[in-house]
């Protein structure tokens, strides 16, 4: 008996013998789905995710013990979904520019054009500190307090000094 469960044991060792591999697809492969499925909301590319994921464990199974296969598999199925949403936000922010463009007459393209070199300029004329903190701010969405941390400046200083910029802005730009 000893030595049928010392045998057991090592096969267990190895995620590249078909037996192991299969009891760790039996156990993990519907909970990896669900998780996948939550976090997409797509059927199919959660079913991809987690095919994925098990393709890539199989190609690593010499570098995989069985007792990380579980990590292995939901770290390689969540990496698949950032990727996957990643690349959809790259095709949309593409699809919105071209969209976007289509639409678009040439006197509006021609007064968004002139409208950025004034911000541009009237931004570039700020003072270095009070164009750190309205960017940080705006553009960065720092709190003050973390813009007044980063600057070794107090919060109120910081209050001041986009105060100063808000108001140098709409003196040179119309609209705003």
């Amino acid at each position: 008996m000893k030595k049928n469960e010392q045998l057991k044991n090592e096969d267990k060792q190895n995620v590249c013998k078909e037996s192991v591999y299969s009891s760790i697809f039996n156990e993990y492969s519907k909970t990896i789905f669900n998780y996948i499925y939550y976090k997409f909301g797509n059927e199919e590319k959660a079913s991809d995710a987690v095919q994925e994921a098990f393709v890539k464990l199989w190609e690593n199974c010499s570098k995989v013990s069985p007792e990380k296969a579980k990590s292995f598999l939901y770290t390689v199925a969540n990496n698949l979904y950032l990727n996957v949403i990643k690349a959809e936000k790259v095709r949309l922010k593409y699809a919105d520019k071209t969209l976007r463009s289509t639409n678009e007459t040439p006197e509006f393209i021609l007064e968004e054009t002139q409208f950025k070199e004034k911000l541009e300029n009237a931004l570039n004329s700020l003072p270095d500190n009070q164009r750190s903190t309205f960017l940080l701010n705006r553009i960065d969405g720092k709190k003050y307090a973390e813009i007044a941390e980063m600057e070794g400046v107090s919060i109120k200083a910081i209050e001041k000094r986009m105060h100063l910029a808000l108001k140098n802005l709409r003196g040179k730009i119309d609209g705003i």
